[in-house]
């Protein structure tokens, strides 16, 4: 009989295992998927929050307070009315809530809580960015995309419990894999949890952000996108909230869309008119660019010519310092420059190609890689001091995998400050499932590969 039961439950297991199992994300009147950003106002003196309920709640407000020691701050708490948007997933509909906080205090806590008057969320807390240009950190992360809930919170949950003290966080696209699918993004949020609530994300969409339209058969942005964020309008018309600037303590940051651009060429243009107007005119001391499509691969075979060719002249030009980058599922960090020159004065700016998400591609190496990873989730924590931009690359296990300085002199010129010669040798090998596919020939390329790329390094 214990045989038999045992059977059954083996049967079992291997029944569930073989199906895709989604946690249900259903909409209550309690606010959920908490999510902080800026909709282009000063960040020192503004706030903007999203979240989400069912479509019972049709009012939806804040409450916000000037953070206290004592739990007495409540009584204190402003009412902010929000604005609301329906939304229908998988048939049912559901609301989408936004307010904007103004005439913050630079530099200051507050406590804040959003619902409808009676269901509301928990307090959070955030503190509105300093009107100087004072240091500050951010961390970056690379593609998200796959097993959110069960592999990529270990990524953004171990970089904030290693480094709490940070301003926002950088998303560079393919957060989800399925544009449309609810339960996916309700995983990101999940994985992320009470953090979104409490530090302001930053975010560009990928290629997996976007689907084709099933009544117009166009491929379009997520209708999931614009209803979770709130980021600034400022970007080219038709490209609202995946092209846009922000400006914090002193420095540039950038998003542009990259997917919008393979998929039309008008947009490619548009967003390198937009982008050189925005440069012309920048009077801030760095400028950080993200996007999905990186300007150079990492993954052998993937060449994004047409976007390369357009975005890296205006990046030299108008000096850009660093380009945070995804969607190739390894990680490499370096420069275009030729081989042979010194590296320690960067002509163009510093390019990152990284992966937060377990999905992992083969790495393919290329000349224009400094440091290299294979088959290792990461996260980037960025941190700027006046001249000094600090990079630092951890392993999901808080392991410091890359890191570097920039430093630059009063007439603006980089120097690179190297610091990887004395972490940890470079993890190459292939990801166990692409290895399975390789042929025996195209092993022999890829060891091929790494000894030439440990050559040029100087490294045995």
């Amino acid at each position: 009989m214990k045989i038999v039961l045992t059977c059954c439950l083996l049967m079992t297991s291997l029944w569930v295992s073989s199906q895709e199992i989604h946690k249900e994300y259903t909409a209550t009147k309690f606010p959920d998927r908490v999510i902080l950003g800026w909709n282009g106002g000063d960040v020192s003196k503004s706030q903007s929050v999203n979240w989400r309920t069912d479509s019972s709640v049709t009012v939806a407000i804040a409450e916000i307070a000037l953070s206290t020691g004592s739990p007495d701050f409540t009584k204190n708490a402003t009412k902010v009315n929000a604005s609301t948007e329906a939304l229908i997933v998988n048939g049912q509909t559901v609301h989408y809530h936004q307010v904007h906080f103004t005439e913050l205090k630079p530099n200051t806590m507050y406590d804040y809580r959003v619902g409808d008057g009676t269901y509301w969320s928990e307090w959070f807390q955030f503190t509105t960015a300093s009107d100087k240009a004072d240091p500050f950190s951010f961390l970056y992360f690379g593609d998200a995309q796959n097993d959110l809930r069960s592999m990529w919170s270990r990524t953004i949950r171990n970089a904030y419990s290693k480094m709490p003290e940070i301003s926002f966080m950088v998303h560079a696209g393919d957060l989800i894999n399925n544009a449309n699918y609810d339960f996916q993004w309700g995983e990101w949020f999940e994985a992320g949890g009470w953090l979104n609530g409490m530090v302001p994300s930053l975010a560009s969409p990928g290629n997996h952000e976007y689907a084709r339209n099933t009544t117009t058969k166009n491929i379009e942005l997520s209708e999931h996108w614009k209803p979770s964020f709130v980021h600034p309008q400022n970007g080219p018309q038709g490209l609202e909230e995946t092209v846009y600037s922000v400006v914090h303590q002193g420095v540039l940051f950038v998003s542009l869309d990259s997917q919008a651009a393979m998929l039309d060429s008008s947009k490619m243009e548009s967003q390198a008119q937009w982008l050189e107007k925005l440069l012309t005119s920048n009077k801030n001391k760095w400028v950080v660019v993200f996007h999905h499509h990186p300007v150079y691969s990492t993954k052998a075979g993937r060449n994004n010519e047409e976007w390369r060719n357009v975005m890296e002249a205006i990046y030299k030009k108008y000096k850009v310092d660093i380009v945070l980058q995804g969607h190739d599922h390894t990680y490499g960090r370096g420069i275009n420059m030729p081989l042979g020159s010194s590296r320690k004065h960067p002509y163009g700016p510093i390019y990152v190609v990284s992966v937060s998400g377990p999905k992992m591609y083969d790495i393919g190496l290329q000349d224009w890689m400094d440091r290299a990873a294979s088959n290792v989730q990461l996260y980037q924590l960025i941190s700027i001091d006046n001249n000094n931009l600090s990079y630092k690359a951890y392993e999901a296990t808080g392991t410091l995998y890359d890191a570097f300085d920039l430093i630059k002199d009063n007439a603006g010129k980089n120097e690179l400050v190297d610091r990887s010669a004395d972490l940890p040798k470079e993890q190459l090998d292939l990801p166990p499932a692409v290895k399975e596919k390789f042929t025996e020939e195209q092993m022999k390329e890829y060891e091929s590969r790494i000894e030439a790329y440990k050559k040029r390094k100087g490294l045995k």
